[in-house]
């Protein structure tokens, strides 16, 4: 097992921060200006987060006894490759008024298993109490993923270098309601991860030690306004959050990690949906590499650029051309600093292509994605369920 990371280039223009500091800005005046326009949307919120309650919908892709639903979900990117996911959901009954005010609370299990020998499994726990005031989503899991990175050389697309991580993981999270679709809460994070790398080279940025355990605490602000999560026509969704790891709890590292988003969907006519995200992301201290901040476009794989501070912007124009037949257009660039990656900091990564899209289950919206996206120095298809944000 060869232990190693990367250096990385040091920044030209901007600290690390900046970039991010800059795009906190922007979504931070975004969304109060936007929370004024839906205050006044009703109270009663019945999105689900994890799984779309598709018990009442007709479908030959499920497998359902009662309120248990197993679903298979395909899956191909250039992170994992090609695979399966297999999900299956236990929605709990609820009386009449119940149904109304809030999602109905969920247990959810899923397993995966890919072409690049990757795999995870995963239970979930969802629940909402008191017409939707409160909210608890609860994780535990553990994954063997193989993956790839870019490592750094003389030019700036650098080489592939193999990537390992196995490990589990422990995630809980409890909101209440502050006014209107505005949410705030705590939660906290356990990573026992081990991982490997096979190159020679050395960073000072990112921490590639065998095994790293992560302790943390955070706590978040959410905005949700959206009409429906999985395929949205309208509304706003934001979030900021900030997590600290530390000794005292018993993480291995002390660092910080702060992110945040902003989501706003425009239903321009019947057929014709406008959306745009940007997102930002900064961590401070020793950090371990498989809690890098990334870039979330498409067109490469997610772990291709990888730094402790990322921004990125994405827009996308969605047509639906019958009931249940759409394309798609989609453009945006990301950066990252201190990275892990050959790219120099601060050079824009760009990332454009067109998708195709296939309505599954029409009364909750859910499509077959398929995307083929183009990027700086690489190309990619993306197949998956749901939308890409």
């Amino acid at each position: 097992m060869h232990l190693a990371a990367v250096s990385c280039r040091s920044g030209q223009s901007l600290s690390d921060g900046h970039i991010v500091k800059r795009l906190v800005i922007l979504v931070s005046l975004a969304a109060i200006a936007n929370a004024t326009a839906v205050a006044q949307e009703i109270e009663a919120d019945t999105r689900p987060s994890i799984a779309p309650d598709i018990r009442d919908d007709e479908t030959n892709l499920k497998l359902q006894r009662g309120d248990f639903v197993i679903v298979p979900i395909p899956i191909s990117n250039p992170t994992l490759d090609t695979g399966l996911v297999l999900g299956g959901a236990y929605f709990y009954a609820q009386t009449e008024e119940q149904k109304k005010a809030q999602p109905a609370s969920v247990t959810g299990a899923g397993g995966l298993y890919t072409s690049n020998d990757s795999r995870a499994l995963v239970l979930v726990q969802q629940n909402y109490w008191n017409r939707n005031k409160w909210r608890f989503t609860g994780a535990i899991g553990a994954a063997d993923l193989r993956l790839s990175l870019l490592a750094p050389d003389d030019t700036s697309s650098g080489q592939s270098v193999n990537w390992r991580i196995d490990g589990e993981f422990l995630y809980a999270k409890l909101s209440a309601k502050i006014a209107g679709n505005w949410y705030g809460g705590l939660f906290t994070r356990y990573v026992n991860a081990n991982q490997s790398i096979e190159t020679d080279t050395s960073t000072a940025n990112l921490d590639t030690a065998g095994n790293i355990r992560a302790v943390g605490i955070g706590a978040l602000v959410e905005f949700d306004s959206r009409d429906m999560p999985m395929n949205t026509y309208g509304g706003r969704y934001f979030k900021a959050d900030v997590l600290a790891n530390d000794e005292a709890i018993g993480s291995d590292q002390t660092y910080q990690s702060y992110s945040l988003a902003f989501r706003s969907y425009h239903e321009l006519t019947d057929t014709l949906v406008l959306a745009w995200e940007l997102e930002g992301c900064n961590r401070a201290g020793r950090v371990p590499l498989w809690d890098a901040c990334r870039i979330g476009l498409r067109g490469f794989a997610a772990t291709d650029y990888l730094g402790k501070a990322s921004a990125s912007w994405q827009a996308e124009a969605r047509w639906r051309m019958s009931k249940r037949w759409g394309v798609v257009g989609f453009g945006g660039a990301g950066f990252v600093g201190s990275s892990f990656s050959g790219v120099r900091d601060n050079e824009a990564i760009p990332s454009f292509g067109v998708g195709l899209r296939f309505m599954v289950l029409q009364a909750k919206r859910v499509n077959l994605r398929l995307d083929f996206a183009w990027s700086k120095d690489s190309d990619a298809i993306h197949f998956s369920v749901g939308e890409a944000f």
